[in-house]
């Protein structure tokens, strides 16, 4: 790939991939899960336990900034890792500036991962952490009606799915969907996806590797709840905020999912963001990514202050 497709300051990111050799796997958890969450006298962060439809418990944790009014707006976050690897620090630092800068409360679900629990049980726990906010809104100090879903990458996938869910199980809806770079159609026939096989952070051979690994060939589960642009209709899911990255293979199925939300009703705010790949705002200093979690924060806040909520 040409360095000058990607932004100079991001140039370090060009030698980066993730590791997804299924032996390496369980030690790569291993070492996230013994990593720092967030702390800080800002904030205040707690440990919660959740139970699945299907009787699994899996924990999430609460990011609160210090004097939160109450009831307040909440986000649910999903991480990415392409549904096999757990949340990152980067993935806690993202959520605590959302927390801050919002401010809002943040929940980020810790759901089962593949291979080891492939589709559905990712989506259906973070199915289970939405309706959990919902359900105990007053004691955790929600708003039931200013709940917002988002995610990166393979989270921005469970994201849109949930609000599927939500739509298709007749709950109340997230208000908004924050969606980052993410993972929507497994068919992999986009242009982005045919030009980019080998690009730094992510790429094609990476995207189908996920893909077999997560999405069995068999499945009782629709499997639009996976592959969103699949899904019969659009129709009625929340208004959204949709980033995508120049040189991500992922680009151009991003691009098609919002217009296809827009094109059936929802408010849609496309951010294309140029000379970025795949998980761009890891370089979390550079003046790009800054800019895009302002964009989000903004987004986040328009969304939590709208009159139809």
């Amino acid at each position: 790939m040409n360095k000058s497709n990607i932004a100079p300051e991001l140039l370090p990111l060009r030698f980066m991939r993730p590791v997804l050799w299924r032996p390496l796997l369980p030690i790569i958890n291993m070492i996230l899960r013994a990593l720092p969450h967030p702390s800080g006298r800002e904030v205040k962060v707690k440990k919660h336990t959740i139970t699945s439809r299907s009787v699994e418990i899996f924990t999430a944790i609460t990011i609160e900034p210090a004097g939160l009014a109450r009831p307040s707006p909440c986000l649910v976050f999903y991480h990415g890792g392409a549904f096999m690897l757990r949340a990152a620090p980067h993935h806690y630092a993202l959520a605590k500036q959302f927390a801050l800068k919002t401010p809002c409360r943040v929940i980020l679900p810790d759901y089962r991962l593949a291979p080891r629990h492939p589709f559905p049980a990712a989506v259906e726990d973070c199915y289970a952490a939405y309706e959990w906010a919902l359900t105990n809104a007053r004691a955790l100090g929600i708003d039931p009606g200013r709940i917002a879903l988002g995610g990166d990458s393979a989270g921005g996938n469970l994201a849109a799915a949930v609000s599927m869910m939500a739509h298709d199980r007749k709950i109340p809806q997230p208000c908004f969907q924050m969606l980052l770079y993410p993972v929507i159609d497994r068919r992999m026939e986009s242009g982005s996806m045919r030009a980019h096989q080998r690009t730094p952070m992510w790429n094609a051979r990476l995207n189908r590797r996920m893909w077999e690994t997560y999405l069995p060939k068999s499945t009782d589960c629709p499997v639009h709840y996976a592959s969103l642009m699949e899904a019969p209709s659009l129709k009625g899911l929340p208004d959204t905020y949709l980033e995508t990255a120049e040189t991500d293979p992922l680009r151009d199925e991003g691009i098609a999912f919002a217009q296809a939300l827009g094109a059936q009703g929802a408010a849609v705010q496309l951010c294309q963001v140029s000379g970025a790949p795949h998980g761009f705002d890891l370089m979390k200093n550079s003046s790009l990514a800054k800019r895009c979690v302002e964009d989000r924060v903004t987004a986040l806040r328009q969304a939590f202050v709208s009159e139809k909520y």
